[in-house]
């Protein structure tokens, strides 16, 4: 309900709309102007640069614009078009301007160029000299210059290339690099043009003594967390991945790398940290939606700094419809402790897999260590596994217990640079894992598994995203495998139009008990729409099966994108090609039976979060 107004208040709104209205129908009052502006001959970054040169454009939607004040603009027209063209090379140009009235208050203003033969790059002399000529930065710049003979002459690119240099010498600890030569001569009648840069980049300075303010965590595992050491050449670079390698540790609420004042005398650089320290305790709830586990809920409490060696712990307790689980973590920074890490970790679940309801009481240490581009982990899982049929009202149901230990390695690729923070995508992770009789599995087995994905820009507002993943199992007999073992397929990341886990091989009764080997693959092509929404059509393959050879599923369908800040919320609908009861090593008696039994069902909703491309 609005607020009423007092009597004098609305007395004031009375009069307020009687002066409004008076206003809009006295004579002469004055309204907005506007000039339509056409300009012929240029267009794209030409065009742009002429429009805002052109006090035509500035001028447009004054109240006080007439017939003399763009009289006035329209002479100064050409001068102005003239101008902006000359940083693009074009120091002859013919315009032709002109102005007509349309009505009281709009005009529309003519503007026709003729750009003329612009001026031509004669000879680029582009040349660092002194200590810093060999270093592979400036060897690039000089490599591939914006600025080249026998292109058109560009004052940007010029101003660009001079930057560059600049840039390059202060990121790099040249703190006397200076440009010996800057020039650029124009000769308009030959059209030809010279440039002459020369930095002389003078000594390289090195990274001076690093002091850190702190008062949360053991100094030596702060010093852990630098990019560079003390002493070695001066890296700019290296100063903001110490910044970002400490913000991802999440010890520190705030945290400031500052470079000092360079020592001309010792040619060092010093280094000052200083850093707030974050809350120890962090608390976090949260629920949503997917098609694969429905509605879904998470408690979550960590607690960031357990002591001053920078030990943490974290819980999560997860509740959805398929799976049910409580987590804890113990991690423990070991080497570079952006990069590498001892966990402990226990975790409890219970999981639908298909027909098969799954237990699993399971401690797992790990190393995560990061190697280049790829982080390797290894672990060894200490595994209870319940694995029972879902369907009780069977005469033998399913219910095995297993209690195995089970090592394993997995190989992820991170991208360059990588500093530990969280990875929303991987283009590829491999695992391999496996345990023994003599580890306490049923029977020997080794399993590997494959994942990856990749998005390609195919044009202008176009995407190409491909995914993949392959499971493959060496085992006597899939019924000796835990049931957290198998493989099933289908589901939003997956198969989709299917159920999630609904792909799988069947026992003699159709039950749907997971399989040793597993194939899927997609492939979707992207329109970006305006603000951040998107369109998709995709196309799925795939399924979980004991012998590689055996049917595929296929599915196709439509999708919705919405870009959100760090993922993306897909909307999908997609249409079975396929019917599983039909395509399999026992199909369904009633497939082929003119009843249409063996038509694909219709089609399946899915939402889904994945990578923002």
């Amino acid at each position: 309900m609005l607020p009423s107004l007092t009597s004098k208040s609305r007395r004031r709104a009375a009069c307020a709309g009687v002066l409004a209205a008076l206003w809009s129908v006295i004579p002469g009052s004055p309204a907005h102007a506007d000039i339509d502006i056409q300009i012929n001959g240029v267009d794209g970054e030409l065009r742009r640069n002429v429009l805002a040169y052109l006090s035509l454009e500035r001028y447009k939607g004054r109240d006080d614009l007439d017939a003399n004040l763009v009289e006035r603009l329209q002479e100064r027209a050409v001068r102005e078009a003239a101008a902006a063209l000359r940083p693009f090379g074009y120091y002859e140009a013919k315009v032709e301007a002109s102005v007509e009235k349309i009505d009281e208050t709009r005009w529309r203003a003519r503007l026709q160029i003729d750009t003329g033969i612009p001026v031509m790059m004669q000879d680029v002399i582009l040349r660092v000299e002194g200590p810093g000529l060999e270093h592979p930065a400036f060897q690039e710049l000089l490599r591939d210059p914006p600025l080249r003979v026998g292109k058109r002459l560009d004052h940007a690119a010029y101003d660009s290339i001079k930057d560059s240099l600049r840039r390059t010498a202060a990121t790099l600890g040249f703190v006397e690099a200076q440009l010996t030569t800057s020039e650029l001569r124009v000769d308009p009648e030959l059209k030809t043009a010279t440039a002459t840069l020369i930095l002389q980049t003078g000594p390289r300075y090195s990274f001076g003594s690093t002091i850190i303010e702190q008062r949360s965590l053991d100094e030596s595992l702060l010093r852990r967390y630098l990019r560079y050491e003390d002493g070695s050449p001066y890296d700019a670079t290296q100063l903001l991945r110490t910044q970002f390698a400490l913000d991802d540790s999440q010890y520190f609420s705030a945290v400031e790398v500052l470079a000092g004042e360079p020592d001309a005398q010792t040619r060092l650089i010093p280094v000052s940290i200083r850093t707030e320290p974050n809350r120890r305790n962090r608390y976090s709830a949260g629920v949503g939606f997917a098609t694969d586990s429905r509605a879904r809920g998470t408690l979550t409490w960590e607690n960031r700094r357990l002591n001053d060696k920078g030990h943490r712990l974290r819980a999560e307790l997860k509740a959805a419809q398929v799976e049910q689980s409580f987590e804890a973590r113990y991690l423990i920074p070991i080497g570079d402790p952006a990069l590498e890490k001892f966990t402990t970790e226990w975790r409890y679940s219970r999981d639908e897999l298909g027909d098969l309801d799954t237990r699993t009481t399971r401690l797992q240490p790990s190393i995560t260590q990061v190697r280049g581009n790829w982080q390797r982990v290894f672990f060894a899982s200490l595994s209870r596994v319940r694995t029972a049929t879902a369907n009780t009202g069977r005469e033998n149901p399913l219910d095995t217990s297993d209690t195995l230990v089970i090592p394993g390695i997995s190989l992820a690729s991170v991208p360059r640079g990588y500093l530990g923070e969280a990875l929303f995508s991987r283009g590829l992770l491999a695992e391999l894992r496996g345990s023994t009789r003599n580890l306490g599995a049923p029977d020997d087995y080794l399993q590997l598994r494959i994942e990856g994905e990749r998005a390609f820009d195919i044009a202008p507002q176009w995407h190409f995203f491909v995914r993949g993943q392959l499971g493959a199992t060496w085992v006597s007999a899939t019924e000796n495998l835990p049931g957290t073992e198998r493989f099933f397929a289908g589901g939003d990341r997956s198969v989709r139009g299917f159920g999630y886990t609904d792909l799988s091989p069947t026992d003699e009764l159709g039950a749907k008990v997971g399989g040793r080997h597993l194939l899927t693959a997609t492939a979707e092509v992207i329109r970006d729409l305006p603000r951040n929404f998107g369109i998709a059509a995709f196309v799925d393959a795939g399924n979980a099966f004991d012998n590689f050879g055996d049917p595929l599923q296929y599915s196709a369908g439509i999708g919705l994108r919405l870009r959100l800040p760090v993922v993306t919320l897909g909307i999908d609908i997609a249409q079975p090609l396929t019917n599983p009861a039909c395509r399999s090593l026992r199909p369904d008696p009633r497939c082929g039976i003119e009843s249409g039994f063996d038509n694909p069902s219709g089609p399946r909703l899915h939402l889904n979060f994945s990578p923002k491309l």
